[in-house]
């Protein structure tokens, strides 16, 4: 008595195209099978003459990056390399994520990919530098503490920070504008020549720690540090080199004598006002102060009241990494260097 009813059941199906292998869209109209797809890797690199090509010298990758390939997303691993394990056959867009690039790069014209291809992709990231800057140059500027006093070979930060750069995306040096003793308003003065001398990409500020020693910084509040760094940043653009700003270390809490705790108070305020004209410039923000204060204690951190021991400048180190690796929002920043200029929208 079943078998009449399986019967039934088959024919129903058929009719309804239950019986058919292939799906349908809408009114009936069979939807075609999605297209062969075809393995494609590559490397996501910093494009320095912008021609859309990976020349043998341009050795930089970025990590990190999203990547999107005919409409298929993915981001780059350790030495700036994607995989995909399909993307549809044919001549597809290849070109970088905006929003995932490191501060101050931005993605190269698209790229027409052939898929599948004969070898790895290379897609572009650029850096709108001026033409005179030298690609993966990092002027380090500032006081002692940029100097390196206090570190167990003299540079400070900058060892470090070379190594981690070139660590991570295959090529960086970093150049010593250090001048112990002066103020931000010396700073200010002097960093139109070193960026005209020394011609780097990235200017890193790290300035204010001897703005406090002058008692119209503590009596006026806040006095000409910020007038200082603002000028900083804007000459280091007009020179075509890319800002970052470093927010003013604490000092060795472990000094009472040397009133460690007003002076602390002072930097912290300082800071908010760095931090604030860092966003208003649009400038990544290395974040010292707040990583000296995530350590479990000041005092190890410290050669003695005012400069780091060579952790301490390992902080600072990893405090400028990020600026300079991450997107520039994840700094508290963002948008484009003040020298990709709107376009005019009226007469």
């Amino acid at each position: 008595m079943r078998a009449p009813a399986l019967t039934l059941a088959a024919a129903l199906a058929a009719s309804c195209g239950g019986g058919s292998s292939s799906p349908t869209g809408p009114g009936g109209t069979p939807t075609p099978p999605p297209p062969p797809g075809s393995a494609v890797s590559g490397v996501v690199f910093y494009d320095e003459n912008g021609n859309g090509s990976a020349d043998p010298t341009e050795t930089v990758r970025l990590p990190g990056v999203g990547v999107a390939i005919g409409g298929v997303t993915t981001s780059t691993v350790a030495n700036g390399r994607f995989s995909f394990s399909s993307v549809p056959n044919g001549v597809q867009a290849a070109q970088a994520s905006p929003a995932t690039l490191p501060a101050y790069f931005t993605p190269g014209a698209p790229l027409s990919v052939a898929v599948p291809p004969s070898g790895d992709v290379a897609v572009p990231a650029v850096l709108a530098i001026g033409g005179r800057a030298r690609a993966n140059l990092y002027l380090a500027f500032g006081d002692s503490i940029t100097f390196g006093t206090g570190s167990s070979d003299g540079s400070g930060y900058r060892e470090e920070l070379r190594a981690a750069l070139r660590a991570y995306w295959g090529k960086a040096d970093v150049a010593n504008g250090g001048v112990p003793g002066t103020p931000s308003n010396k700073g200010e003065t002097r960093v139109g020549a070193s960026l005209g001398t020394q011609r780097p990409a990235y200017l890193l500020i790290l300035y204010g720690t001897n703005d406090w020693n002058d008692r119209e910084c503590r009596d006026e509040f806040p006095c000409y540090t910020i007038t200082s760094l603002r000028s900083m940043v804007l000459q280091a653009r007009d020179a075509g080199a890319f800002p970052v700003v470093g927010t003013i270390p604490p000092v060795n809490p472990s000094y009472a004598d040397r009133d460690a705790e007003a002076r602390n108070d002072w930097v912290r305020r300082m800071n908010e006002l760095v931090r604030a004209m860092a966003r208003q410039e649009r400038a990544p923000i290395a974040e010292v102060h707040g990583d000296f204060l995530k350590q479990s204690s000041l005092p190890p951190l410290f050669d003695d009241f005012l400069h780091p021991n060579d952790e301490g400048y390992r902080v600072i180190a990893r405090a400028f990494f990020d600026a300079i690796t991450k997107p520039l929002a994840t700094s508290g920043s963002g948008r484009a260097p003040a020298f990709f200029f709107e376009p005019p929208t009226g007469p």
